[in-house]
């Protein structure tokens, strides 16, 4: 069944017990906006692209916040430009999961809570910062996050760790104390390194997961590609995330790795149908189902997750 037939409504999946969600992961890539035709004019005011967007999907994931922390007044924003019910889902601020950070993105005033001599460097990281310094930038984070919570429209908090991020005790205790500084707000947790859904690893991630109420992000990838996780499927909360990265080999030249296009992928019909089929199975074992569409370049993830949307509702 589908629901929100207007215009200005979301669509969204409903599965038994179940509502499931597609969006992208940007509705303002720049590729999207001035390289496809998928928004009816190029010139359009970023409030009209959120309205031309959440018309059409119940879901859109905000990366742009991996890179820069968001304000409570950008976040504003995006709660009186789409309707009730929609859903964002806002990635972690990368300081904030051990990822490499632009030093521009620091809150001025905390600059000094930086160790100097590691002011001038061209990359961020949490282990630079003073432990003060670093429970601030966690509190203004989640402080920054309030209009999109108070209204609703928060569907989680998503943190990507990086491929070195290991099923370790010290990371464990990494993934406890993110669940501590958030909170009561959704979080899912996407994991890189296949180590930890290993067969001899895996349900102790997933208890775990459990214990801190972490959603586990399932991902879909190329088979050699070691972000899929092995193809690990399993809900660890109500909410139940899958991201669709795109079935493009992780197997390329150096040179070619960092291409505009690295993204780009538009998924067969076959391949809607197996994703489609994983995101019900999710739905058995949770309440609400997120699937996030990443490949953003031009309109392949818009046009992804449409696919999907109409698989699902076969």
């Amino acid at each position: 069944m589908t629901t929100g037939t207007r215009p200005s409504e979301p669509i969204a999946t409903v599965t038994g017990t179940t509502t499931i969600r597609v969006g992208a992961s940007s509705w303002s890539d720049r590729s999207l906006t001035h390289e496809s035709d998928w928004y009816p004019r190029r010139s359009m005011r970023a409030s009209e692209r959120a309205a031309h967007y959440a018309s059409r999907f119940p879901l859109v994931e905000m990366e742009a916040t991996y890179r820069f922390p968001p304000t409570p007044a950008v976040a504003q924003q995006w709660v009186d430009r789409t309707p009730e019910g929609f859903c964002i889902d806002v990635q972690c601020w990368s300081l904030l999961t051990g990822q490499p950070t632009i030093p521009g993105s620091l809150w001025e005033d905390l600059v000094p809570e930086v160790r100097p001599d590691r002011r001038d460097r061209q990359r961020l990281y949490a282990t630079h910062l003073s432990d003060a310094g670093l429970t601030e930038a966690w509190a203004r984070f989640v402080h920054a996050l309030a209009p999109l919570a108070e209204s609703g429209r928060l569907g989680a908090v998503v943190l990507r760790f990086p491929r070195w991020f290991g099923p370790r005790p010290e990371n464990e205790g990494a993934l406890a104390d993110a669940r501590l500084h958030l909170g009561d707000l959704p979080v899912a947790i996407e994991l890189c390194d296949p180590a930890w859904t290993d067969p001899s690893r895996c349900d102790r991630t997933f208890d775990l997961f459990e214990d801190l109420r972490l959603a586990f992000v399932c991902v879909d990838a190329a088979p050699n590609d070691p972000r899929g996780l092995g193809g690990a499927t399993g809900t660890t909360t109500d909410l139940a995330v899958l991201r669709m990265r795109g079935r493009r080999s992780p197997d390329v030249p150096e040179e070619e790795r960092w291409n505009p296009d690295r993204r780009a992928y538009r998924y067969d019909e076959r391949e809607t149908a197996e994703v489609a089929s994983r995101v019900r199975r999710l739905a058995e074992g949770a309440s609400d189902v997120h699937v996030l569409v990443s490949t953003c370049w031009r309109d392949d993830a818009v046009r992804n997750a449409a696919a999907l949307q109409d698989a699902l509702t076969r």
